[in-house]
């Protein structure tokens, strides 16, 4: 058995090395694991750019990697204590967004600002017990190539955007969303598509 799986396997061996990677409570690893131990880990592209202001709490044993020529901007937050972080080549994570994994990013893709992509939930089955102590579920979002995703909209856990789908500002997309497609509301809904055989995009309503 190998010494990572013998950890796994020992919730009192995992409860310790957790603590010395992240602080009791808190979600943002220690400061040797940013400076030091993620360096070892995580897989950057070449010209990735990711801002000073950006809060990074990634940690080792979740995946976390940026593909070629890829940018997050400041005051955005990424996330992958509970999963994987992936983002493609040339793409764009705006001002301010919040990526908490399980989350793939494509290539080609815009996040513009203020933008909640959580592939994690608190679970609340149980009334008698408070929600901080129930745990959490995850489902991974998915966001293909090409898409654009406009500013202040929340992208929901389990959630797939289709290729080169548009999503308007401000919309909360709890339900796949067709490639080549335009979603918009509180719930989402698609509002245009693609006609491939007219060369245009088609209203839906």
């Amino acid at each position: 058995m190998s010494v990572s799986d013998q950890i796994k396997n020992n919730p009192r061996l995992k409860k310790f090395f957790h603590w010395l990677l992240i602080p009791t409570n808190q979600a943002r690893p220690r400061l040797w694991v940013r400076l030091i131990l993620n360096r070892f880990y995580h897989q950057r592209g070449k010209g990735v750019i990711i801002r000073s202001r950006v809060r990074m709490d990634v940690v080792p044993f979740n995946h976390f990697s940026i593909g070629n020529h890829s940018m997050i901007e400041d005051f955005s937050t990424v996330n992958n204590g509970v999963g994987d972080v992936i983002i493609g080549e040339n793409s764009l994570v705006g001002l301010g967004n919040v990526i908490i994994g399980p989350v793939k990013i494509g290539n080609n893709v815009i996040l513009a600002q203020n933008i909640v992509a959580s592939g994690l939930n608190h679970n609340y089955n149980d009334v008698m017990q408070p929600i901080q102590k129930q745990g959490v579920s995850m489902a991974p979002i998915v966001i293909e190539d090409d898409c654009w995703i406009g500013s202040n909209a929340v992208i929901t856990a389990g959630v797939t955007i289709g290729k080169h789908a548009v999503v308007a500002a401000g919309t909360v997309v709890t339900k796949n969303v067709p490639p080549y497609s335009v979603a918009v509301g509180n719930p989402s809904r698609i509002i245009k598509k693609y006609d491939d055989t007219r060369k245009e995009w088609v209203k839906t309503y």
